[in-house]
């Protein structure tokens, strides 16, 4: 029970959130982007839709991949700072403690209650206490980039569904109409939700990606459309 307790962490729950919001955010965003793009363009409904799938596949695959590499690099770091800690424990020990007495001693503790607490921490488990002062993790929960890359898996192609099928939504002189409002509420979303995790502004983290997600497509509709007056 206790492994499963250290599998599913509060630290592991929310990295799993972070991507999942992540994923969909860049979902909706890539592919809002090919299908305006390709919409001011061609009036093909076939053009658009073989774009917006063949983004959506792109895109799942690289999201999910880069997950996976981002937090195999996060915890080959992790491992080598434990490596340096096992190493600098085994070699000066009382350096060690040192140490995390004074990082106590700098929060406000007296000396007497300092070296209590260093004590107590270090005779119960020196690497996770060294660890933790030193680099500020966790040594026995480490993410998982296997969640990470699935979240973002399935993530990712369901934010997509949604500019995917607000283009083709209404009258047909509404669709870029139609698909700028969806996707706008759907970023102040993923905005806000993504806020919450980080304990960000939530209001600067939903100005900012609504603005970034009028940029875009704005940017490649206006460009769809040049190209489309070439042609």
């Amino acid at each position: 029970m206790e492994k499963q307790k250290k599998k599913f962490s509060l630290a592991q729950k929310i990295n799993v959130l972070r991507a999942s919001v992540m994923g969909a955010n860049d979902g909706i965003l890539s592919i809002a982007g090919i299908v305006l793009g390709v919409a001011g363009a061609s009036t093909s409904n076939w053009a658009i839709l073989i774009s917006g799938l063949a983004g959506m596949l792109a895109g799942t695959v690289s999201m999910s991949m880069g997950e996976y590499v981002s937090v195999n690099s996060q915890k080959d770091s992790e491992r080598q700072a434990i490596a340096t800690v096992k190493m600098a424990l085994d070699n000066d020990y009382q350096a060690q403690f040192n140490y995390v007495e004074n990082k106590y001693r700098q929060t406000g503790m007296n000396q007497t209650l300092a070296h209590k607490a260093t004590s107590e921490m270090m005779n119960d488990d020196a690497l996770t206490t060294v660890v933790r002062e030193r680099y500020a993790f966790d040594p026995s929960k480490f993410t998982s980039p296997y969640a990470a890359a699935i979240a973002s898996l399935i993530s990712f192609p369901l934010g997509s569904l949604l500019p995917l099928i607000s283009i083709f939504v209404g009258p047909a002189n509404w669709h870029i109409m139609t698909t700028f409002v969806a996707v706008i509420i759907a970023l102040a979303i993923t905005g806000y939700l993504a806020a919450i995790l980080s304990k960000a502004n939530r209001f600067k983290a939903v100005l900012r990606n609504v603005i970034s997600g009028v940029v875009t497509m704005s940017v490649t509709y206006l460009i769809g459309a040049l190209v489309g007056l070439v042609d």
